[in-house]
């Protein structure tokens, strides 16, 4: 498989993703303001997992850009990716409809969690496919960021129980960490041409 035909089917998967969270936004019983009210922790937090989707789109192109080889190991880590992203809409109208209470914010940490681990291993296989001088290879080095990343999730899960809007500020963190494209990889490519 090439990577174009990988990213074409990644691309429309989370396009599908982002689709299914939109049409679950439910449309207000009213025509005034106070209609509206009820359905900003929702919309917030379909803001919220937008952005996530748009991040893991965005770094998922140049990843893959960036890798040497597909094989058989990249396609399944590629799908276990794909597997958690999915799981976003489900999670986004569970903790949006109760308004960020503990267990669905917990769930949703723990869907980015493992979406977190998800792309980890995803590199980590597409890393072993790589040369020993790849750009991939270079760019990602020692990957602080996925590591914070994975450690602030594991902490706003425990926190969701405590202090569930505490836990949304860390997702929002993350997301603001993560929300320019990884500079490493454009910085790689910048330097070869």
């Amino acid at each position: 498989m090439s990577k174009t035909r990988l990213e074409a089917f990644s691309d429309a998967v989370i396009a599908i993703i982002i689709t299914i969270m939109v049409l679950e936004m439910k449309v207000p019983e009213g025509s005034d303001w106070e209609a509206l009210r009820p359905l900003v922790p929702v919309f917030l937090t379909y803001v919220m997992s937008y952005a996530y989707l748009g991040i893991y789109w965005n770094n998922h192109h140049h990843m893959l850009h960036a890798a040497d080889r597909i094989n058989g190991r990249v396609l399944w880590a590629n799908l276990l990716l794909l597997f958690w992203l999915s799981l976003i809409p489900f999670v986004t109208g569970w903790m949006g409809e109760n308004h960020v209470t503990p267990l669905p914010t917990a769930v949703y940490g723990f869907v980015l969690l493992m979406a977190a681990i998800a792309y980890t291993a995803l590199q980590a296989v597409l890393l072993r496919e790589c040369d020993a001088n790849s750009k991939l290879r270079e760019a990602v080095g020692r990957d602080f960021k996925g590591k914070i990343s994975i450690a602030l999730y594991v902490a706003a899960i425990a926190l969701a129980f405590l202090a569930p809007w505490l836990s949304v500020a860390i997702y929002v963190l993350v997301a603001l960490m993560w929300l320019v494209p990884d500079p490493r990889i454009e910085a790689k490519f910048r330097s070869a041409t």
